[in-house]
């Protein structure tokens, strides 16, 4: 027979785990709130306690850091958001007549190669594509002003109470102190290398490429940075996102030398730099893998929007993180009281 304290465990465990499945439905369109007020805690927090200790009311200096990291990050990233939301409806908007231009152009190819392959390019089922996908892509304003109101008001109660907030971590999270530990310096290091090293270098790559863009005289040069940079966050992908688009659309246009240049530009140049940029910044924070980033891109676009870039990434790393938490917590316990 079952024991009855058992039983009351396991309704109890049923019952936090019901309500926190109603809680998380309703919270998720919201949830990139929850992780970037993580994520901007993580990295302003030694910044708030030096302000505090230098006489600072914390109110006060929790108000500044939150209105730095409005101006130097959200209105950089919306401004990002807008100038794609309206480059992209333009782009889908005449995406049928720009894939005729490249049709026509495919065909002096075909002509050389002895293949026929632009008569499988249906201009019209691409432009309904681009208009479905690409336009919904920066969407998503109302979600993403209460997500951001849900971030900052979280972020002013963590700043402000961070040391009730970690005895509040250690009192509900049901593991040892040790791995609470080994839990936040290990968050800590993915929240600095998925939202420093990982934009860093891509911001690092999009500026390279602006450059070539301004000396081959792309058109729209600063839209096909932003482009590069988004490329550039996620694996095996990389500038080819920016580059080849350029490629093709100058292509079409007939002007062969630019088309050509900014190719081998975007493949060695902006490739290169790639390469020596995450040498030298990863190298001071913690490396991310590629297949965890893809992953996290793959996750993170869906559920977050242009923001799950970086908020993607974070998401599968923590849960690595708690799986290896777990494991050390439970499953070594486990195995130690089988070999005893």
């Amino acid at each position: 027979m079952i024991n009855s304290k058992i039983i009351r465990q396991i309704f109890l465990l049923l019952l936090i785990t019901l309500i926190a499945i109603l809680i998380f439905r309703e919270i998720a369109p919201y949830f990139s709130g929850v992780l970037g007020a993580i994520t901007l805690y993580v990295l302003l927090k030694e910044l708030m306690a030096k302000m505090v200790k230098k006489g600072w009311n914390s109110q006060l200096a929790a108000i500044v850091l939150m209105l730095l990291s409005f101006v130097s990050i959200l209105i950089p990233i919306a401004g990002a958001v807008l100038m794609l939301g309206n480059k992209i409806g333009k782009a889908a908007h005449n995406s049928e007549k720009v894939t005729n231009v490249i049709k026509t152009h495919l065909a002096e190819w075909e002509g050389r190669l002895g293949f026929d392959f632009s008569s499988q390019i249906d201009a019209s089922a691409i432009s309904n594509w681009l208009s479905t996908h690409l336009q919904g892509f920066a969407g998503g304003t109302f979600n993403t002003v209460i997500a951001i109101a849900i971030m900052y008001f979280l972020l002013f109660y963590m700043l402000t109470n961070r040391k009730q907030l970690k005895e509040s971590l250690m009192d509900y999270i049901p593991l040892g102190r040790s791995n609470l530990k080994i839990l936040g310096e290990e968050t800590k290091k993915m929240v600095r290398a998925n939202a420093i090293g990982i934009p860093l270098v891509a911001i690092a790559q999009g500026i390279v490429a602006l450059i070539g863009f301004l000396i081959f005289g792309i058109e729209s040069p600063f839209f096909w940075a932003v482009i590069v940079i988004i490329g550039s966050m996620i694996p095996f992908v990389g500038n080819l996102l920016g580059t080849i688009p350029v490629f093709i659309l100058t292509m079409a246009s007939g002007n062969d030398f630019q088309a050509w240049g900014i190719l081998i530009y975007g493949i060695v140049v902006v490739g290169s730099t790639d390469n020596v940029i995450r040498l030298y910044v990863l190298k001071k924070l913690d490396n991310v893998h590629p297949l965890i980033t893809l992953i996290g891109v793959i996750v993170g676009i869906p559920l977050f929007g242009f923001i799950g870039l970086i908020f993607g990434p974070l998401l599968v790393s923590l849960s690595f993180i708690i799986v290896k938490i777990y494991k050390e917590e439970y499953a070594s316990k486990k195995e130690n009281n089988l070999d005893g």
